[in-house]
């Protein structure tokens, strides 16, 4: 476990306060769940990004166009 001293402007800090105690976590609990959903996003993007750069369109063409051309399924409609 490491420690790192924050400085936050008074006004997010404020905001955090607010939101920790509605949320029922200690503040500590709620920066290190901030910071992991923000590198958790920061890991999709980058993974979409590379599985994009993998992809090929003429590919997916065909796999577009083997796929049946059926009525959606009842609910499924928009």
């Amino acid at each position: 476990m490491s420690n790192y001293a924050l400085r936050v402007p008074e006004s997010l800090m404020e905001y955090a306060r607010l939101v920790a105690q509605e949320e029922k976590v200690s503040m500590n609990q709620f920066f290190v769940t901030a910071i992991a959903e923000k590198v958790a996003a920061l890991k999709t993007e980058s993974y979409f990004k590379e599985r994009q750069a993998r992809g090929e369109l003429a590919g997916f063409d065909a796999w577009l166009a083997a796929s049946p051309d059926v009525a959606p399924l009842p609910g499924d409609a928009l």
